[in-house]
């Protein structure tokens, strides 16, 4: 009888949105054994959270853990707070400055939990869809921020200190939107499930006015496709 070969475990933050559906594709089409990790954290588009559970049924993850934190109680971002969520502005715009939807270390915070979980697990691989193209004005989604993060990952856990290298794996970080969205549907993603919307209504019907509705919409129309996300009229 041939050894029974069993997948690595590894921990992707999953938050229910486009980017992080297609990033959960990609480890299980890699042979991971995916632990999908979403964070509550007091988010005004919470409606995410319910389409995260239902992707992680979907793709049958072997574990979805839904942490909750409040970053309502700092503040500070427009997804944390009852600033505006900036509407109408020009795609070109985008990447000019830090928009008031950046919320104050984030990634950081996500990040730290899903290397406290990895450890547990026994894991070496976490899995998370930053993209620097289209967000270019948020500074933890940039190359550098992932490196020094996977430094710092393998100095502080007593995995990387006895040897066990920790990787982060960023697959979408150099791809424009339509280039992502033809990666996921190459992956059989339904797209329908995920949510982008920063405000959306409470029925979760998305905005189409907010920075995230508007670069899905072009992703969509670059690919020649209609989004199959509903949409206020």
């Amino acid at each position: 009888m041939g050894i029974m070969r069993t997948s690595p475990p590894a921990v992707v933050l999953l938050s229910g949105g486009l980017d992080s559906t297609t990033t959960l594709a990609i480890a299980r089409q890699q042979g991971f054994s995916c632990h999908a990790l979403t964070i509550a954290y007091g988010q005004r588009h919470a409606i995410e959270i319910d389409a995260a559970k239902e992707i992680a049924r979907r793709f049958n993850v072997a574990e979805h853990i839904v942490v909750p934190i409040d970053l309502r109680q700092f503040g500070g971002s427009a997804l944390t707070s009852e600033l505006p969520v900036p509407k109408d502005r020009a795609v070109e715009d985008m990447s000019h400055g830090i928009p008031t939807t950046y919320v104050p270390a984030r990634n950081t915070i996500f990040l730290s939990f899903a290397l406290a979980w990895a450890e547990t697990l026994g894991a070496t691989d976490i899995f998370l869809g930053v993209n620097a193209l289209d967000y270019s004005g948020y500074p933890d989604c940039r190359p550098e921020y992932i490196e020094a993060f996977e430094r710092l990952a393998n100095l502080a856990t007593r995995a990387g200190v006895e040897g066990q290298t920790l990787k982060l794996h960023t697959p979408l970080i150099q791809l424009t939107k339509a280039q992502i969205i033809r990666r996921g549907l190459e992956l059989g993603v339904d797209f329908a499930l995920t949510i982008s919307c920063y405000d959306p209504t409470p029925a979760g019907l998305a905005c189409g006015h907010c920075d995230a509705c508007l670069l899905r919409l072009k992703g969509f129309a670059q690919n020649g496709l209609t989004d199959p996300r509903e949409y206020l009229a």
